[in-house]
């Protein structure tokens, strides 16, 4: 008998340690779907850094906007046919309208120690690929303005430039953070419209307008204000003292993924060292604490990100948005 036990524990430990290779095996094996907002050429990028590390793993994308991107996949779902295992879209907040609709996998294991909090979600369903923080863009003839409350200083009137939060996914993710803030709010909008503060469509006109001098300040992401800068514009970018809102390209798995592993192995790609290193390589600032930013960046660590509810911004954003077009205008 006792032999039979013997040779029943051995097969057991055998067909353990086989299900172990396997399910090794399916995470470097198999086709996964990737449904992205990054630039064709980041993505492309992104995609053949990782099949660097896992060959078996065939990578199909689809890219487009952030809103095309979810446009597709909530079409899919109606149908009962959601084909994407991977999202890597701009915001937080279409991750967490997915996540409240029950469509994202949790990783519970997935290796957060080297990140902010404000970049991932508590409940591991998503998580940041880098910061893409908004602060403030002025041109060198200008004074330098330390806070987000300077641009709304008399000395400032009819020379603000922000872009539209109708049009910008990172607008709309500010606006929710700053009228969140007890310290600013709505009240601070008000403020910014009294001091004549012009909305246009996008953060390149914001760049533009600055940069040629047609107005002193903008809000910008970092990332537009710190190329024009190292291409000799007249220009600088500040961190307000209060902090910056961030947007955070979050990568989440589907529940719906037919290879979950070998989508697990792309997302822990992305939060590795090794991923973020790309990613600053690509010209962003890494979410990972421990790894170098771009020239001209500040280190992540060093980068004080305001505190944003990302669900209420999803409750208010609608309601937020009216009230900005009834002061600013479309």
């Amino acid at each position: 008998m006792s032999g039979r036990i013997g040779g029943a524990a051995t097969a057991l430990v055998l067909l353990s340690a086989m299900a172990v290779v396997s399910d090794a095996a399916w995470a470097q094996s198999g086709k996964i779907t990737l449904y992205t907002s990054q630039p064709d050429k980041i993505a492309a990028d992104t995609v053949a850094a990782f099949r660097a590390k896992h060959a078996g793993v065939e990578v199909d994308i689809f890219r487009s906007g952030t809103t095309e991107v979810m446009n597709k996949l909530q079409a899919e779902f109606t149908a009962g046919d959601p084909r994407a295992d991977l999202l890597l879209i701009a915001d937080a907040v279409s991750m967490e309208a997915l996540k409240a609709a029950g469509r994202l996998l949790a990783v519970t294991d997935a290796d957060v120690s080297a990140y902010p909090e404000a970049a991932y979600d508590r409940d591991r369903t998503y998580f940041g690929t880098k910061l893409i923080t908004t602060g403030i863009m002025y041109n060198t003839a200008a004074k330098k303005p330390t806070s987000w409350k300077d641009l709304a200083d008399p000395s400032a009137k009819g020379q603000i430039v922000m872009p539209s939060p109708l049009y910008s996914g990172a607008a709309a993710i500010h606006m929710g953070a700053l009228t969140s803030d007890p310290t600013l709010g709505w009240d601070y909008y008000k403020a910014l419209a009294r001091n004549g503060a012009v909305a246009v469509q996008g953060n390149g006109a914001v760049a533009n307008a600055v940069r040629r001098g047609e107005k002193m300040y903008g809000v910008i992401v970092e990332f537009l204000a710190i190329d024009a800068r190292a291409k000799g514009a007249p220009v600088d970018f500040v961190f307000p003292t209060e902090g910056v809102t961030a947007v955070t390209e979050p990568v989440a798995i589907l529940k719906a993924s037919k290879n979950p592993a070998a989508a697990k192995a792309f997302l822990a790609f992305l939060l590795s060292k090794e991923g973020q290193e790309l990613a600053a390589k690509q010209g962003f600032l890494p979410a990972h604490k421990e790894v170098a930013p771009p020239a001209g960046f500040p280190k992540t660590a060093d980068v004080k990100i305001m505190p944003m509810n990302i669900k209420a911004v999803l409750d208010q954003d609608a309601a937020n948005k009216r009230r900005f077009n009834e002061l600013f205008g479309g």
